[in-house]
């Protein structure tokens, strides 16, 4: 036993490395193109955050569902990113390495033991190891010795038993994913084909059913007129956004309730899979806008990149998000997933793109103003209610899946460090999965 606490993740693994590619190729049909945008700071496959690369792959620069690889360098100086690891999922089906990571190859391809240097590699004792390490001014870097002396603590009962739950709870969250974005796909289709392209009216236009049940199919009419913004269902009208929404202004600066816990709705966590952070007031720097139950935030800053936050919020929590946010409600006939799906539908993306000012590629922003005057198609108030008994139900199932991988990720965040300590008994262990998935 004594030898095996000596092991590192050297008698485990040896590294291939990465190199460069044809940035005139990304985005073709390829394998996922794996470089340090696609692993989340820590650890962790981002799903949302790789590209594709259409070139010829070299099969020893190739990864499959299963693989490990890792950032030996960062692109900032705060070195978040260096020593992380990923893991290939099963829904990326090949991936190719760039010149920024490295795969572990594994000496024994054992299931167990893989596992385990994962998340191992996974730990916040891991990630202080790292931060001790790091070299590199402008950019931080982590030598491959460094890494590759990292301690792996031996397998024991209760080890074995918190992996097992790790790659368990890992496989819920990466199921959830593709459900949840299934779900608001499904909710988006459905509007793009009432209210964007008027699907039912053609149909009726041309004689035809729309394919609906009668009581909703009455909803619609039979012909076009013309407006503004083209042709339009008959009766119905165009007017401003602000006419559907409100904006909600108020302010908070959580410095002043220092020992207060906020939910903040922030542009990185946006980006890092849209899961507010949970923080004391003294931690938030700045003054921020509240955020109440049933409101949509919208970004006014770049604009062209799509974030809107449809939040989960219970009236019992204090949450706050960024001034970069807007803050939005629904005005009665309409509602939270009507202003959702029109806030991310491509014709409303459009518009927004259009209003940016700045100079600056990184902070171009929309004003508030300018978003709440756009011009939109208004239906008349009867037809909201049918659409957001669909779409309301399948986003509310979305928010439900990201509340669950919240939890699942809170319950790992949890047993991680007592992978190492081995402070965690396997009982201790039963009674948190019991805990947190009740």
């Amino acid at each position: 036993m004594a030898g095996e606490l000596r092991k590192t993740v050297r008698d485990y693994v040896s590294l291939q490395r990465g190199n460069t590619y044809s940035g005139s190729l990304v985005g073709e049909p390829g394998p996922a193109l794996l470089g340090l945008g696609s692993i989340a700071p820590g650890g962790g496959f981002r799903a949302d955050h790789y590209k594709t690369f259409g070139g010829k792959c070299p099969a020893k620069l190739m990864l499959v569902p299963g693989d490990i690889y890792v950032a030996l360098k960062g692109a900032t100086k705060d070195g978040s990113m260096v020593g992380s690891v990923a893991r290939l999922p099963e829904s990326v089906p090949s991936g190719r390495l760039t010149q920024d990571t490295a795969r572990l190859d594994f000496v024994e391809r054992d299931p167990e033991a893989v596992s385990h240097v994962y998340w191992v590699l996974r730990t916040p004792q891991y990630r202080q190891y790292c931060a001790g390490r790091l070299t590199g001014s402008a950019a931080a870097s982590f030598s491959r010795d460094d890494f590759l002396s990292y301690p792996i603590p031996p397998l024991t009962n209760t080890s074995r038993t918190i992996v097992r739950l790790l790659d368990a709870v890992e496989k819920k969250i990466e199921l959830n994913r593709p459900m949840s974005e299934t779900l608001e796909a499904t909710a988006r289709v459905l509007f793009q084909s009432w209210f964007v392209d008027f699907d039912p009216v053609h149909a009726k236009a041309k004689g035809h059913h729309p394919g609906l049940p009668q009581p909703r199919a009455a909803l619609f009419p039979d012909s076009f007129e013309d407006s503004e913004l083209g042709e339009i269902p008959k009766g119905w009208t165009i007017g401003p956004f602000g006419n559907v929404v409100e904006q909600l202004r108020d302010q908070e600066n959580p410095l002043l309730s220092p020992h207060e816990v906020f939910h903040h709705f922030s542009i990185p966590a946006f980006d890092d899979g849209r899961s507010p952070k949970t923080e004391y007031g003294e931690s938030i720097k700045s003054l921020k806008s509240r955020v109440q139950a049933g409101v949509i935030l919208l970004s006014k800053l770049n604009p062209e990149i799509e974030r809107v936050w449809m939040v989960d919020v219970h009236p019992c929590e204090h949450a706050v998000c960024s001034t970069e946010f807007v803050v939005l409600r629904a005005l009665a006939p309409f509602t939270r997933s009507y202003i959702y799906c029109l806030a991310c539908s491509p014709v409303f993306r459009q518009q927004i793109e259009g209003l940016v000012t700045g100079t600056s590629k990184s902070h171009q922003r929309a004003q508030v103003d300018s978003i709440l005057a756009l011009a939109v198609v208004i239906p008349p108030s009867s037809i909201v209610p049918a659409f957001d008994r669909s779409a309301g139900r399948l986003l509310a199932r979305t928010l439900e899946c990201r509340r669950e991988a919240r939890t699942l990720a809170a319950l790992r965040d949890t047993l991680l460090p007592k992978l190492v300590s081995g402070k965690l008994g396997v009982r201790d262990v039963r009674r948190h999965i019991a805990e947190d998935t009740t």
